[in-house]
């Protein structure tokens, strides 16, 4: 029994950590480069209401 729990282990929490932290990393690309490109534009309002738009849905 112990060694079907390491091998899940080893399989399954290298690729599924490594998958959440490169989406992550790009999420967080993508949300630094339309705060740079839109800072001052309509695209940072409606990024920044998109946000407010997400955050009010989750509360």
């Amino acid at each position: 029994m112990l060694a079907i729990i390491n091998y899940l282990k080893f399989h399954y929490s290298n690729e599924k950590g490594q998958g959440i932290v490169e989406y992550a990393l790009i999420l967080a690309a993508v949300v630094v480069l339309a705060g740079f490109l839109g800072s001052k534009g309509a695209l940072g309002q409606a990024v920044q209401e998109t946000f407010n738009n997400v955050i009010g849905a989750l509360k």
